[in-house]
C-alpha cells in the first residue's frame, strides 16, 4: 500500500503525541508504563502476538544509543579534560533516557509498524485485563 507525504507526516504527528496511529483519536497509554491492548476508538490492535514489543526494545535501546553518543560528543569538546565528568553524565543518561523515553519507544514502534503494514483490528477475543 502506497503512502503518501501528509499520511506519513500524519502517523509521526500522531506518534509525538503518543496517540493511536491509525485513527488519532485515544492514547496508546493505559497507564505508566503499560500500552494498550488496543485502541478504544477504532480498535487497532496494538499488542499482536508475544515478541511484538522487542521492536520497541529496539527502537528504545537504538535511539538511546544515539542520544549517549550525542552527547558524549557535544559533552567531549565543553568539558575536555574532566572524563570522570562525562562518564558521570554519560551514565545518568543512559540510565534514565531509556525510562523517559519508554512509552515514545512504543509509539515509534507501533507508528513505523502502521506504515509498513496498516495496524489490523482487534477481534472479539479481547484480554480479560484490559
Amino acid at each position: 500500500m502506497k503512502r503518501d507525504c501528509r499520511t506519513v507526516l500524519k502517523t509521526l504527528l500522531r506518534c509525538l503525541k503518543l496517540q493511536c496511529p491509525a485513527c488519532g483519536q485515544s492514547s496508546i497509554i493505559q497507564s505508566p508504563f503499560v500500552i494498550k491492548h488496543y485502541c478504544s476508538a477504532c480498535e487497532a490492535l496494538f499488542k499482536r502476538e508475544d515478541g511484538f514489543f522487542v521492536g520497541a526494545i529496539l527502537t528504545n535501546m537504538v535511539i538511546t544509543e544515539f542520544v549517549v553518543l550525542s552527547a558524549y560528543l557535544i559533552f567531549l569538546p565543553v568539558i575536555n579534560l574532566h572524563y570522570q565528568m562525562i562518564l558521570t553524565l554519560l551514565l545518568a543518561i543512559a540510565l534514565l533516557f531509556p525510562v523517559v523515553f519508554y512509552h515514545h519507544s512504543w509509539s515509534v514502534w507501533l507508528s513505523f509498524d502502521h506504515l509498513i503494514e496498516t495496524l489490523p483490528k482487534a477481534d472479539e477475543k479481547r484480554p480479560s485485563n484490559v
